[in-house]
């Protein structure tokens, strides 16, 4: 008998069927499933990293660069392999296509004639911005809708939230 026939449906393992199939088809949660809405806004947070890569005509890798750029102000290409956790090689690629798309463009650093430093396209950042607004719009209106003390308990549990993934990474950079 094979293990997978030999494994006996427990509620947990129903409990975790059922979440797996709200995640992908977006049916109904059960309201006390905060495990499962945690996993909808991964799902939701990708689909819209996809959908804004797609309108900016750029790759994943883009994107993240493009959101370091236009969040934290222009950068070394040594800064941002570091950020986006790739070769220098890697990124280099990645600068090249932006810029064919017209998204960036590199100069020499002001003080050290060997560097380049990479500035996102003010035309690229309005219009990453433009469609980021409404989102960002939507989150300040729920979070002034709510109570002191509701803010207060999402603070915490995001924090905690924060931490757990946190540690989960540095748990997974250790093993490599």
């Amino acid at each position: 008998m094979s293990k997978a026939t030999s494994v006996r449906p427990t509620p947990e393992r129903d409990d975790r069927r059922d979440r797996e199939a709200a995640r992908r088809d977006g049916r109904a949660m059960a309201d006390d499933d905060i495990r499962a809405r945690i996993q909808q806004l991964g799902v939701r947070q990708q689909r819209f990293e996809r959908h804004l890569a797609k309108e900016l005509g750029v790759d994943a890798a883009g994107i993240e660069a493009m959101d370091h750029l236009i969040s934290t102000g222009p950068a070394t290409p040594t800064e941002l392999a570091r950020r986006l956790e790739i070769s220098t090689a890697a990124t280099t690629l990645v600068l090249n296509r932006l810029e064919t798309a017209g998204h960036i463009h590199r100069e020499r650093h002001p003080t050290d004639g060997r560097k380049l430093v990479v500035t996102a396209e003010q035309n690229s950042a309005e219009l990453a911005y433009s469609h980021v607004l409404p989102m960002i719009e939507g989150v300040e209106q729920l979070v002034e809708s709510m109570t002191p003390e509701e803010r207060m308990t999402i603070q915490r549990f995001l924090d905690q939230l924060i931490t757990i993934y946190d540690d989960a990474t540095r748990k997974t950079h250790q093993n490599f």
